[in-house]
């Protein structure tokens, strides 16, 4: 099964952030999950400006002059998919959202696959029945990885198959932020520039996820 059409999933989004007033609207984009979109950079430091949500908001507002959009962020530190799978309806659902963004990668290694990914088939399902546009995004890189990226034992690495394989299953958007660090570092750049923190992103490391995200609005 195909992942959702990169050229053509968010095409009526953007469509609609193209609008001019009075023909347009607010547009929600909410972004949930664990510390790196909660903004965490070396706990308990919180850059909010210099992460992801806030990135990718600049970003749209430079392409998308016209548009009233709101970044919402229900993200917790320390959260996982389960725990953030039980609040999905109270704390997302209740921005009707047009897209959500899911980020729990890095926090879902402390638990057994089975519930992983019955939490994030959850929050799935729960999004598409309210309309919204999703996007899964695969963990950022800790330094557990470095050294072996596509090693399958590393429990990072299995957490971010089956994130692909639920994007897959769903036919939803995915950001795969595990590949667009291995393709950073193989491509020279050093690691730790990547990084605040042991398991957070530089503020570079966050512009590698916008990238990935900022491809699924066509032009």
């Amino acid at each position: 099964m195909p992942l959702a059409d990169r050229k053509t999933y968010l095409a009526e989004l953007v469509a609609l952030l193209k609008k001019q007033w009075p023909d347009n609207r607010t547009v929600n984009i909410v972004c949930h999950g664990h510390s790196v979109p909660a903004g965490y950079f070396a706990t308990p430091y919180v850059d909010t400006f210099n992460s992801y949500p806030h990135l990718l908001h600049r970003k749209l507002k430079e392409r998308f002059l016209f548009a009233v959009i709101n970044v919402i962020i229900t993200a917790i530190g320390g959260e996982n998919s389960i725990q953030g799978s039980q609040r999905f309806s109270k704390d997302v659902l209740c921005h009707r959202p047009d897209l959500i963004l899911i980020d729990y990668g890095l926090n879902d290694r402390k638990y057994d696959e089975d519930s992983v990914y019955k939490a994030w088939k959850s929050m799935v399902s729960q999004a598409k029945e309210n309309g919204a546009y999703i996007m899964l995004l695969t963990p950022t890189w800790d330094f557990t990885v470095i050294d072996a990226p596509q090693d399958k034992t590393n429990l990072l690495y299995q957490r971010a198959e089956i994130i692909r394989q639920i994007a897959t299953e769903e036919e939803t958007a995915l950001v795969d932020s595990y590949l667009a660090f291995e393709r950073a570092v193989k491509s020279g750049i050093p690691f730790e520039t990547l990084m605040s923190w042991s398991n957070h992103p530089s503020r570079k490391g966050h512009n590698l996820v916008v990238s990935e995200i900022f491809s699924w609005f066509p032009f």
